[in-house]
């Protein structure tokens, strides 16, 4: 896929304005374009990375150590590839290692990886927990979602207060249940609501 030149984004952007039955020429408007250009290289950054190269690099010296690692409430942004509206929340990551770890800051990446694209929440969530397992092959992945959508709550129905979860169990998490449970004490949810 060829991506348009940045003048051809600006020139969409001018369109839109326009149909919205705005002036894009008036003082207001004038340097709009360009700043919604910017904003998209920043929202939709995801695109220009692998987040698999972030767990290249992994620990083996960890001790002996099998148990359960987990890094919690994960904020993100992303955007609905339905509406292009912001998807906001947090993300819970954890894996059972065999006999590597990687450093935490690269989970928290991962996550930002694929959040910083137009996304479904459920694929996001898929999508985190298959990078971690395919590049750690631990024991199990746990990955569980919350977020708010504003396609939800600016447009259509217009029910604010509302949230999201999903989730992604391998593994461990999958078969055994009192490692679930485990794992979502851990994070703060009763194991009731997701199972």
């Amino acid at each position: 896929m060829d991506r348009p030149t940045r003048d051809e984004a600006e020139d969409a952007v001018r369109t839109l304005l326009r149909w919205a039955g705005d002036d894009p020429e008036r003082e207001g408007l004038r340097d709009t374009p360009g700043r919604v250009v910017r904003a998209y290289e920043e929202w939709f950054a995801g695109y220009d990375v692998d987040p698999l190269d972030y767990l290249k690099r992994t620990f083996e010296e960890v001790g002996g150590y099998d148990e359960m690692v987990v890094l919690r409430n994960i904020p993100f942004e992303s955007y609905c590839e339905h509406h292009v509206a912001p998807i906001i929340g947090k993300a819970h990551v954890g894996y059972m290692p065999k006999d590597r770890v990687v450093g935490i800051s690269k989970l928290a990446r991962v996550v930002h990886g694929y959040a910083k694209r137009l996304q479904v929440q459920e694929k996001m969530t898929a999508q985190i927990a298959q990078a971690i397992g395919d590049a750690l092959q631990p024991g199990g992945v746990a990955v569980v979602v919350e977020a708010s959508h504003q396609c939800m709550t600016t447009r259509g129905v217009h029910t604010h207060g509302t949230t999201m979860v999903t989730s992604q169990m391998t593994g461990l998490f999958r078969r055994d249940p009192r490692t679930r449970t485990e794992f979502l004490n851990m994070i703060g949810n009763p194991s009731s609501h997701i199972g």
